[in-house]
């Protein structure tokens, strides 16, 4: 089994592996290796043929194979080397690499810097615990996305989506646009689950019932789905007595939220943020392990492309610094604490030395708020919804009003006027 030694090495491309990659090359790393399992570049961006994809970093409205096709020739002109059809098994603490290839067979990779880009998985009935039986025509959204959209098959003729999901919202419009009828959207929430335009140009525009507060509470069918019961439920998600209703369907799909894919993680030692699901991240990307980053759907699930690759490119850009000898500590810095309805923040720290642009999600909807980070009056918003992602910008002069020797700064949802 040769070792092979190289500067950086990405694992995964889709758009953030490729965005990392890339920066990295540009930083001045000279050896940027790819590892894909896949047969071709590009992750999921393939299956997502509808627009609304680099509408903030190519200031263009792209469809996302388009998207994937412009980091795939920016990856490529950059001098990438990229490895398909090879999957990384195993991460050691000491950053080497077990990888399997259909071509090569078993390989070892030492690269000086890593950066995870495994983007994420959808949540399967498995752990929803929904009774009844387990016949054919139960999916994931995105399954059913790649059966239309990839490999040309309809999944189903009559559909019922449980949860409001941007993939399970986008599913309702491309089923409908393909001839089958969806029953209804489903969502436990008393408010959808991904992004307003979603909401509105796949289901309203498409007349696509929607019941919030709502969940299915058994699957009918033996050999094929026939049905689904839908019940309404309290404040605690427990469905109430006497208002369950049965639709006829021969497909279920499940838009239910997104796990951060970081099995691999685990094997390096790479410490994970409960809330997130994703590792624990400074504001270089770098994780609690020295030498390798983070960047994407990884750490934490994202609602626009854009995002993903920007915040990949901090992660790429720290790599290659790391791999040229620049030594970054590990979770060191000031630590950022979600306060007032705030779910999390990333980075988890920040040196407050340099500018940066911090991620976070609420926990409630909420109107007429403002976000502090600290001492620092932040963002203003209208709306705050947990389905959107919030975003706020701090250059190194504003950092400096937290002070000196402040090691934790908590970052505050409040109302206009409040403290």
């Amino acid at each position: 089994m040769n070792l092979h030694e190289i500067d950086v090495a990405v694992i995964g491309s889709g758009p953030a592996g490729m965005a990392a990659a890339v920066r990295a090359k540009e930083t001045g790393a000279k050896n940027v290796v790819i590892l894909e399992r896949a047969e071709e570049l590009g992750g999921l961006l393939h299956q997502c043929v509808h627009n609304g994809f680099g509408l903030f970093y190519f200031h263009e409205d792209l469809t996302g194979p388009e998207y994937a096709h412009r980091f795939i020739e920016k990856t490529m002109d950059a001098g990438v080397r990229p490895m398909l059809e090879t999957m990384a098994l195993n991460i050691s603490p000491d950053r080497e690499i077990t990888a399997v290839s259909n071509k090569n067979q078993f390989l070892k990779f030492r690269p000086e810097s890593i950066v995870l880009a495994m983007g994420c998985r959808e949540r399967s009935r498995g752990a929803l615990n929904i009774p009844g039986t387990r016949p054919a025509g139960v999916f994931t959204a995105g399954t059913a996305q790649r059966f239309i959209n990839v490999e040309g098959f309809l999944p189903g003729r009559q559909v019922v989506i449980l949860g409001s999901g941007d993939i399970g919202m986008i599913m309702a419009r491309r089923l409908t646009l393909e001839g089958a009828r969806v029953e209804a959207v489903v969502e436990v929430l008393p408010y959808v689950g991904g992004l307003i335009r979603n909401e509105v140009q796949c289901l309203h525009d498409f007349d696509i019932p929607l019941f919030l507060k709502h969940t299915v509470t058994n699957i009918y069918g033996e050999r094929r789905v026939e049905g689904v019961r839908v019940a309404e439920v309290d404040s605690r998600m427990n469905p109430i007595g006497g208002t369950e209703r049965d639709i006829a369907c021969d497909t279920l799909l499940l838009s239910v939220g997104l796990i951060p894919e970081n099995e691999l993680s685990l094997t390096a030692g790479v410490e994970l943020d409960p809330v997130t699901g994703g590792p624990f991240v400074d504001g270089a990307r770098q994780t609690t392990v020295p030498g390798i980053f983070a960047g994407g759907n990884v750490v934490h699930v994202h609602d626009l492309v854009d995002n993903v690759t920007w915040e990949s490119e901090i992660a790429g850009e720290s790599a290659a610094r790391f791999a040229m000898g620049e030594r970054i500590p590990a979770w060191a810095g000031i630590k950022l604490k979600a306060g007032r309805n705030i779910r999390y923040v990333v980075p988890h720290t920040i040196s407050g030395n340099e500018d940066v642009t911090l991620y976070m999600r609420v926990r409630e909807p909420e109107q007429n708020v403002r976000i502090n980070v600290g001492d620092i009056a932040g963002k203003s918003e209208l709306i705050v919804k947990p389905s959107s992602m919030l975003k706020i910008e701090l250059t190194s002069e504003q950092l400096k009003k937290l002070g000196k020797n402040v090691t934790e700064v908590v970052i505050d949802c409040q109302k206009w006027g409040g403290k």
